[in-house]
Formats: structure tokens, C-alpha cells, sequence
């Protein structure tokens, strides 16, 4: 009951902020060329999908979001357990991750388009760059926070390396490991994103960059929505999985 109250609530600030947003376009209380309108955004969409291109433009960034997503999480994964593995390897690299962490990643963007191309594997690549050290940080912090004495009880039973990472580190980890998930979605957005920014012919990065230039803002706006929607569909099943772990974990 207290869900759907929940969800009532939040249904009526969206219907409220639509409404009024429509409203103050229409008394041109703000300016309708600049902040758009719903109706505006909603025929933005009607042509999108009339001339063919809103469900290409969709799954081009779909498709890009996932592959980068899968691949950056598999990455940060391996790289977490290895580098827990060796704790001397990870002082070895630590002040290089720390180092490409802070990069700025959009400027490896003109090298990125040199070697592999204006294509989808740029953007990709741009996405993994942004993605894979943030969600394994994450990671690894769940990793090494294992309590001490559960790992002198399984070494006291002779547990090898890999049964305790199986059956201790990795279920102890599941917080933490569904919190890099969580941060692996944001990072793969904006790195998704700012790779059409960069090279795409298609996508939803692609209509805001040809939105803005065209002056086309409700076009701009449109896409916005689009991917907001896309994050939120993504986000939904991780929170299923994060609350089902939190209620074993209880």
C-alpha cells in the first residue's frame, strides 16, 4: 500500500510538471523556442517516427549502451579479481589507474577516431574508457572488505584461492558488486553519448548534436527524454536484483 502511494506521488509531480510546463510555453511566460514544450516534443517524435528514423536512431544507441555495458562490466570484474589476487600487482598499477581515471576521456576522443575510425567501435571504446575503471573501483572495495576472521576460518579449512573468491569474497561482495552496476549504467550513458557526440551518423547523441545545430531544440529535447526513458528501463532490473539481495542478506 505504501508503494502505490509512493507511485501515485510520483505520477502527479510528473503530471503536475508536464501540465505546467505546457502552460507557461503557452502564455509564452518562457520562451517556447528555448525550453520547448511537451506538445512540441511529442510532434518532435510523430515526424521521427513518420520519416522512419526514431526506432533507428533508438536502437543504434540501445545496442551500443548494452554491448558497452556487458563488456565493461566482464572487464572491471576480471580486472577487480585479478588485481585481489595480487595485492602486489595492484600496488604496481594502482597509481596508473588513478592517473587514466582522472584523464579527461573525451580528449582521447580524435586519437580514438584515427585508429578505429568514425564508427560504432570508437563509440564503444569511448564508453569502456569512461565505464570500466569507476565500476571496478567499486568492485574491488567489496572485494577487500571481506570480514578478516571469515577468511581465517576458511583458511583454517584449507580453502583455496579460488573456493574462497567463489564461495566467501564474491558473495560477500554482491553489494557492492550491484552498486557498480548501478554507477556502470551512468558511466556508459555519458560515454555512449559522447561518443555519437563525436562520430555517429546515427543514434541519440547524433539528434541532439544535429537538433542543436539546426536549431531544432524540441528535437534536442526529444532525445533527451529518449535516453532518460532507455536509463530508467535499464536501471529497473538492477534494483530488482539489488532489493532480492538485500532482503537474503536480512
Amino acid at each position: 500500500m505504501k508503494n502505490k502511494k509512493i507511485l501515485i506521488i510520483q505520477l502527479l509531480i510528473l503530471i503536475i510538471f508536464i501540465i505546467t510546463w505546457q502552460y507557461l510555453s503557452d502564455n509564452k511566460i518562457i520562451n517556447s523556442f528555448i525550453f520547448s514544450s511537451p506538445k512540441k516534443i511529442l510532434l518532435s517524435l510523430y515526424n521521427l517516427y513518420v520519416n522512419n528514423n526514431l526506432f533507428i536512431h533508438i536502437y543504434t544507441t540501445i545496442k551500443e549502451i548494452i554491448i558497452s555495458f556487458i563488456l565493461g562490466f566482464i572487464i572491471s570484474f576480471i580486472l577487480a579479481i585479478i588485481l585481489y589476487l595480487s595485492n602486489t600487482l595492484y600496488k604496481i598499477v594502482d597509481p596508473y589507474l588513478n592517473v587514466l581515471n582522472s584523464l579527461p576521456k573525451i580528449a582521447l576522443g580524435p586519437i580514438l577516431i584515427i585508429i578505429l575510425g568514425a564508427n560504432t567501435k570508437s563509440i564503444i571504446i569511448m564508453a569502456l574508457l569512461i565505464n570500466i575503471l569507476v565500476c571496478f573501483n567499486s568492485i574491488y572495495i567489496g572485494l577487500i572488505s571481506c570480514n578478516k576472521y571469515y577468511l581465517l576460518l576458511f583458511k583454517s579449512y584449507n580453502a583455496t584461492k579460488i573456493q574462497t573468491i567463489k564461495y566467501l569474497i564474491i558473495p560477500n561482495a554482491l553489494i557492492n558488486i550491484v552498486s557498480a552496476l548501478k554507477i556502470n549504467i551512468s558511466m556508459t550513458l555519458i560515454g555512449v553519448i559522447m561518443g555519437e557526440f563525436l562520430v555517429s551518423k546515427a543514434g541519440l547523441g547524433y539528434l541532439i548534436i544535429y537538433g542543436t545545430q539546426v536549431f531544432n531544440l524540441s528535437l534536442v529535447y526529444s532525445s533527451i527524454i529518449l535516453i532518460l526513458i532507455i536509463s530508467y528501463l535499464i536501471y529497473i532490473p538492477i534494483i530488482l536484483i539489488e532489493n532480492k539481495i538485500k532482503k537474503i542478506s536480512s
